[in-house]
């Protein structure tokens, strides 16, 4: 176990391992705090405490068919028995498998199920996301406030505007103008094209429901533009392999875009392989003055210093390193007068999906695999309450072809061939993306007696559905059953998955965003209450979760936080 009290400085001393701002975290945030902090022309150190990736070279699987690897993508059974809860997570398997964590090596303790989906290096989860980047609309910021479940957002849609159309200029964002006031419009490249049974279900959900049903909105470059040959990435070329990391650059990842757009500055340092301790206190200057991290491989500790600190370690990571960070000041964990840290703990919830055949369409066929899918903006709980629940979802969906027909009568030779040459039926599907309730019980906690190899305490989590959850479930499942047998599905499928929490890996809050310091972590520049130069603006910062997908919100919280941070900075506020 490593001795954390004893820090090893090396022999250039405190100045050598000074800077001006501190990302603690290289993912979708972390990367977006280090674009913005060496273009304004700070110094900026990147802690991550996994290995290094470098664009196209970190891809090991990239241009690989399955035929070429060992087990043709599939996963062996020792694999999946030595890592039974990463191997729960969308996209794993064997081409994928080395931008997962595996579990033995980082263990955290389940009070509830709660599936702790975690991606240990440089770019982090951002090599991996699902690249869903529909804006909040006025309406998500409101919500908690109109229908009394959470804490006020101390901010609205039009303080965050300008910098969701900032974030996507830079990554691009494929979509439609659709005019649709749950879902506002962005600074979109060309939308994917929908194909015919889409289309179908466009227009019939339109007609019989007044429901919405466009092309998803993707950080996909479709269209060639100087901005991105800038960043030295081209056009999404459609393989639909994005998760093995794309040599292209045509999905955004921090390690294809925003770090490496930091680096051109000739302000940036990346320390892969730094295990974030804690935040240092300085009981005297009423401010942190740096990072503590454990080397994963030597296991040796050492103090880094700067002026201002952004905490970007993925939302319980966040929560993690800020309940570890204790002084005589804090003595539950950094900026924690309220009690709030740790608490509130919300996700999204994926549990409800259905599927079917579609009969008909046999002229038509798909020239692309769309890395895309179909969105259907939130209809529920919007202007009022017009449900049994609070909250809203939701759904994505998608239409494709069997390539070719199951159901083919027994055949030999020239016949068999032919029958499998013509394709087989249109299926359809839809799942659902339903916000969950902030509520106090949801919480995560450190462990007072289990640590892990670097020495630091384990996580608790303590996270579960409720009965709002269970009921939005089932409107889900009636509402999407009878859009699907309007639209000619036979023989709809419904499913409860009843999946833990977790795995939508869409973990948000516990150190949430609020005007009132004592029901808050972070004020409306995600900064600490009561410590100003710490900025929050990953996942841990959310006081309700919407039903969109979170992510680009988190990139245009970190833009418009270090915006702030640097004119502070140069007031001599910070």
């Amino acid at each position: 176990m490593p001795d954390t009290t004893n820090v090893h400085i090396n022999s250039k001393g405190k100045q050598a391992n000074t800077y001006g701002a501190i990302v603690i975290g290289s993912g979708i945030s972390g990367g977006w705090a280090a674009k913005e902090l060496c273009e304004k022309g700070i110094k900026t150190l990147v802690l991550e405490r996994g290995r290094d990736v470098q664009h196209i070279k970190g891809y090991p699987t990239a241009n690989l068919s399955r035929w070429e690897l060992p087990h043709r993508g599939r996963i062996t059974q020792e694999t999946l028995r030595a890592n039974p809860l990463i191997s729960k997570a969308a996209g794993y398997d064997e081409t994928t498998q080395h931008f997962f964590v595996k579990d033995a090596d980082h263990p955290y303790i389940q009070e509830k199920p709660f599936d702790w989906i975690r991606g240990y290096q440089v770019g982090g989860k951002s090599l991996t996301w699902g690249r869903a980047c529909a804006r909040w609309s006025p309406f998500d910021f409101t919500a908690p406030k109109r229908y009394g479940y959470g804490e006020i957002f101390p901010i609205g849609y039009d303080d965050i505007k300008d910098w969701y159309s900032h974030v996507e200029k830079f990554i691009g964002v494929t979509g439609n103008k659709d005019g649709i006031p749950s879902m506002p419009d962005g600074e979109f490249l060309p939308p994917y094209e929908l194909n015919m049974v889409e289309k179908h279900f466009k227009r019939t959900i339109k007609e019989k429901f007044n429901r919405h049903y466009v092309p998803g909105r993707w950080a996909h470059i479709s269209e060639a533009r100087e901005t991105y040959a800038e960043q030295n990435r081209s056009q999404c070329m459609n393989r639909n392999l994005c998760m093995r990391g794309c040599p292209l650059g045509g999905y955004f990842s921090s390690v294809s875009s925003t770090l490496p757009w930091a680096n051109k500055t000739g302000n940036l340092t990346i320390r892969p392989h730094s295990v974030v301790h804690s935040i240092i206190y300085d009981e005297q200057k009423q401010k942190a003055v740096g990072v503590r991290i454990i080397d994963a491989n030597t296991k040796e500790s050492t103090d880094f210093f700067s002026d201002i600190i952004f905490v970007n370690a993925s939302a319980l990571n966040s929560n993690l390193i800020l309940l570890n960070s204790t002084s005589n000041r804090f003595p539950d964990g950094l900026g924690n007068d309220s009690g709030m840290l740790g608490k509130y703990i919300c996700h999204h919830n994926y549990r409800g999906s259905m599927w079917g055949y579609v009969d008909g369409f046999e002229e038509w066929y798909y020239k692309e695999s769309k890395p895309v899918e179909c969105i259907m903006a939130n209809f529920r709980n919007v202007e009022k309450q017009d449900t049994d629940f609070v909250g809203g979802y939701v759904i994505y969906s998608g239409a494709s072809r069997e390539k070719f027909n199951v159901n083919i009568e027994p055949a030999l030779g020239a016949a068999y061939k032919e029958a499998m040459s013509e394709p087989g039926k249109w299926s359809v599907y839809m799942y659902m993306q339903g916000e969950t309730i902030p509520k106090e019980a949801n919480h995560v906690r450190l462990s007072k007696g289990q640590k892990d190899q670097w020495g630091i305490p384990l996580l608790i989590t303590s996270v579960g559905y409720d009965d709002n959850d269970d009921k939005m479930v089932k409107d889900f499942l009636q509402e999407g059953k009878a859009m699907m047998e309007a639209c000619g599905v036979k023989e709809v499928n419904t499913y409860d998955n009843h999946q833990a929490p977790g795995l939508d890996i869409h973990e948000m809050g516990g150190c949430r965003m609020g005007s009132n310091p004592k029901t808050s972590m972070l004020n409306e520049w995600n900064q600490l209450h009561h410590c100003k130069n710490v900025f929050v603006t990953d996942g841990a910062c959310m006081t309700s979760t919407g039903s969109q997908s979170p992510s680009i919100l988190y990139m245009a919280f970190t833009a418009r936080a270090v915006n702030h941070a640097v004119e502070e900075m140069k007031k001599g506020n910070l």
